[in-house]
């Protein structure tokens, strides 16, 4: 791609032409008070707000930096570039005489300089944690949350909900069931007769490949519509500053529709039936993703599937997803996590009440696995999305563009 890359800046500039019709509609009507005081948190005020707080700025680009990677003070992107450049063994030639400005609007226009860059301020390619190593971290991290979660939790209250738990998941299911109609809907699309047949036979040629592209914009682009409308409907969500809200959205979109698919998944066919359309890993095929990352796709929604959850608890681990504090371009951490160790009391709460023992002992953590393996799949799909974009750019939709980037 030749485009500079989406920041946030760039997103509420650009709002207005994709999300912001869809973000904005019935922005003045209620969303409901949810009156405990745990439900209304207020947002904290903190350093991170401070107007005289100086701005970190990436060593790289000068864009905005939101932490050190690999030694050096950069932006999500330049540490994103940086690790995909490393771990991939890629090499770069710069057309011009290797002297080209790497800026924030210019940083996508020479790869040799941007990496030249990176080297020259110090970025090491020794910091760079395998996957391995970094799914091994976010597990720790998630068991230690719940650790701290059991610590928090009073022995009056195991096995018990409290009354504002119970309001707490009224409110999500409410704003699942309301927003999430899992395509039944979804009639304005783009869509090859061979997958509407039933002669299909479900054998994907190489010839095929990217021939599903235009539907599957039009169905994303239709499920990202959804998580939206699904998030503003939490008042919690709503209480936060729009910067943090997109930045909660373009990283859990595809968590939050994939959890939201699963609960159509059919263990027998090992397909998705969405009203009329059933789908299976080969239409990802056709779309243009490649298999080394759709068959740990499938595994996940085979396991999770095979665990036999109940709504509320498929809406609280969306809700998990949501909130996630260590999103790119989050601002205020410590208040996303009070709300998302919120959702996972909840969590654990509704387990223990509604799961005898002793299966459930174990299902609290394997939930909290899951999310974890979700987010791996969640930056496997981004880079999928990058490839596909190169190739077939006009295919994807702006919502698409501004979500995937």
């Amino acid at each position: 791609m030749n485009n500079p890359e989406l920041d946030l800046s760039m997103i509420q500039s650009d709002w207005g032409s994709a999300m912001f019709s869809v973000y904005e509609e019935d922005s003045n009507s209620s969303c409901g008070s949810l009156g405990a005081s745990a439900l209304s948190l207020k947002t904290p005020e903190g350093e991170d707000n401070d107007p005289n707080a100086e701005e970190k700025l990436c060593a790289v680009c000068g864009d905005k930096a939101n932490g050190y990677h690999f030694h050096v003070l950069t932006c999500e992107g330049c540490k994103g570039f940086f690790r995909r450049s490393m771990t991939k063994g890629l090499t770069f030639t710069c057309p011009f005489t290797r002297s080209c400005p790497v800026s924030k609007a210019k940083r996508r226009r020479c790869q040799a300089c941007r990496l030249q860059k990176c080297l020259e301020v110090g970025m090491r390619k020794d910091m760079i944690l395998s996957d391995e190593a970094l799914m091994a971290r976010r597990e720790l991290r998630m068991r230690k949350k719940q650790e701290r979660l059991q610590r928090m939790q009073k022995p009056a209250e195991v096995g018990s909900l409290t009354e504002e738990q119970k309001q707490l998941i009224s409110i999500l299911t409410e704003a699942h069931r309301k927003h999430f109609d899992n395509l039944e809907h979804f009639v304005d699309y783009r869509m090859d007769q061979c997958l509407t047949s039933p002669h299909y036979s479900g054998l994907v040629t190489e010839g095929d490949t990217l021939k599903e592209l235009p539907h599957f914009a039009d169905m994303s682009t239709y499920l990202i519509q959804q998580v939206i409308k699904f998030a503003k409907e939490i008042p919690i969500f709503r209480a936060l500053s729009i910067d943090d809200q997109i930045s909660l959205l373009k990283g859990s979109t595809m968590e939050v529709s994939h959890l939201q698919f699963n609960t159509v998944f059919n263990l027998e066919t090992k397909m998705w039936e969405c009203g009329r359309l059933k789908l299976s890993i080969e239409h990802g095929v056709l779309t243009g993703f490649q298999r080394m990352y759709l068959e740990p796709l499938l595994k996940f929604h085979i396991s999770l599937r095979n665990l036999k959850l109940h709504e509320s608890e498929y809406v609280l681990m969306e809700a998990l997803a949501l909130f996630s504090p260590d999103r790119p371009g989050v601002i205020e951490h410590t208040h996303i996590d009070k709300i998302q160790e919120m959702m996972a009391m909840a969590l654990k709460c509704y387990i223990d009440y509604h799961h005898p023992l002793p299966g459930s002992r174990f299902l609290f953590a394997k939930l909290l696995s899951m999310l974890a393996e979700l987010r791996t799949l969640n930056e496997e799909n981004a880079k999928q999305m990058i490839h596909i974009q190169n190739v077939m750019e006009d295919a994807m939709t702006p919502l698409m563009k501004e979500i995937f980037s």
